[in-house]
C-alpha cells in the first residue's frame, strides 16, 4: 500500500483537535525587517484550520505539514511564505496548498517555488477568477487553483482560463465562514491531488493535470461533461 501522502499548509496554522494528523508545525514571523521561525500558535483566525477540514474530507488519510505563516490577521510577506515552503520541502512534503495570493512578485518567493518544484513538489495556490495576477499562483509550474459556484463538494472544473486551471467548491466544510471562494476551491483540488498520489500516481505535473482533467465535472464557463465521482 503506498506511503501516507504528507500535505504542506502554508496559512494561520490548525486547531488542537487536527493535532494527531499533524506530523510537524513551526510558524514563521518577519520582525523588525528579520524573517524568523517560531513556534506555531493555535490557530486564531480559523482559514488554516478550514483548509485542513477540506483536505482531510477529501483525502482522510493524509498528514499535514503546517507551516504558519498568519497569525492576528490575513496579512504576510513573500519572505515568510519563501521560508515557510523550504521548511516544508525539507519536512518531505509531496504536495503544498497555498490557499493564499500576494500581488506584488518577488523573487524571494520565485525561488522558493522553483526550487519545491525541482525537488519534484507539487504547488497548488489560489487564484482570483478575475482580475490582476497573484503570486505564487502565477508562477510556472504552479497549479492555479480558484473557486468555482458550479462545483459542489467532490466535484471540480477545468477552467484553463487566463486567471486559472482548475476550480472546486466555494464553501468549507465549516461555519465559520473562513476559507471562502478561491481558499477553499484551491483545498478542495489539493485533497484531490493527495488521492491521485495514495493510489500510487507518480508526482509528475503533466500526469497530475491530466487526472485532474479526467475528473472534471464541468469544462469551461458552459459546457458540463461527464464524471464518475461519488460522495463519501
Amino acid at each position: 500500500m503506498p506511503e501516507l501522502v504528507r500535505i504542506g499548509i502554508v496559512d494561520s496554522g490548525c486547531r488542537a483537535d487536527q493535532l494527531p494528523k499533524v506530523l510537524a508545525c513551526a510558524g514563521f514571523t518577519l520582525s523588525e525587517g528579520q524573517l524568523q521561525r517560531v513556534d506555531a500558535l493555535a490557530d486564531q483566525l480559523g482559514h488554516g484550520s478550514e483548509i485542513v477540514d477540506i483536505i482531510a474530507w477529501e483525502a482522510p488519510e493524509a498528514r499535514f505539514l503546517v507551516a504558519q505563516v498568519f497569525r492576528e490577521r490575513l496579512a504576510t510577506s513573500a519572505g515568510q511564505v519563501a521560508m515557510a515552503i523550504d521548511w516544508l520541502v525539507t519536512q518531505g512534503a509531496q504536495v503544498i496548498n497555498l490557499s493564499l495570493g500576494l500581488r506584488p512578485d518577488r523573487d524571494v518567493l520565485a525561488l522558493a517555488c522553483a526550487r519545491a518544484l525541482k525537488a519534484g513538489v507539487i504547488l497548488c495556490a489560489s487564484a482570483p477568477a478575475r482580475g490582476a495576477a497573484v503570486y505564487p499562483a502565477a508562477y510556472p509550474g504552479v497549479f492555479r487553483m480558484t473557486g468555482d459556484a458550479r462545483c459542489d463538494r467532490g466535484e471540480i472544473s477545468y477552467l484553463e482560463s487566463e486567471h486559472a486551471d482548475f476550480g472546486a467548491h466555494v464553501r468549507p466544510l465549516g461555519a465559520s465562514g473562513a476559507g471562502v471562494g478561491a481558499s477553499a476551491g484551491c483545498a478542495y483540488l489539493t485533497g484531490e491531488v493527495a488521492r491521485y498520489l495514495r493510489t500510487g500516481g507518480r508526482p509528475v505535473l503533466s500526469r497530475v493535470r491530466r487526472f485532474l482533467i479526467e475528473r472534471a465535472c464541468y469544462r469551461g464557463p458552459e459546457r458540463r461533461v461527464g464524471s464518475d465521482r461519488t460522495e463519501r
